[in-house]
């Protein structure tokens, strides 16, 4: 059986959609093909490397990417937004399945000392751990 393909969308494709692309290959990677985007990539935040090491999950191999590198390339059937500027402006992904948002707070936007950003990048990780878990937990108990 083909596993489905399972994009997680955020707007920089810098932190929450990298993170949250390394938590669901971790709990379920044998379930899903995985991938992450943005709709305006830039470089994954120094940060990101640091909490999901942190954990004991790399990021070898990751790297920013845009949505245009999967529009009419790869078919979807499990897109999860992460952000509102995502939801808000996501394409139309030709037969998808399912559709999700979670609204996530985007770490790399806040400020503060290092050690309070290193804080918020750590709550965000957690919290898209959980969430990744619940869903998870979810899916099982509709199967």
């Amino acid at each position: 059986m083909k596993k489905p393909k399972l994009l997680f969308l955020c707007t920089g494709n810098r932190a929450r959609s990298q993170m949250a692309e390394a938590f669901l290959r971790k709990h379920a990677g044998d379930q899903f093909e995985v991938y992450s985007a943005g709709l305006e990539p830039g470089p994954i935040h120094p940060y990101v490397y640091k909490v999901m090491d942190e954990v004991g999950l790399e990021l070898e191999g990751h790297y920013s990417k845009g949505i245009g590198d999967f529009l009419g390339q790869v078919y979807f059937g499990i897109l999860i937004t992460v952000c509102a500027k995502a939801e808000e402006n996501c394409p139309i992904f030709p037969g998808l399945g399912e559709r999700h948002f979670w609204p996530l707070e985007d770490p790399v936007a806040f400020k503060g000392t290092e050690e309070e950003t290193l804080a918020k990048f750590r709550q965000v990780r957690d919290e898209i751990e959980e969430r990744i878990l619940a869903w998870l937990d979810s899916r099982k108990e509709t199967e």
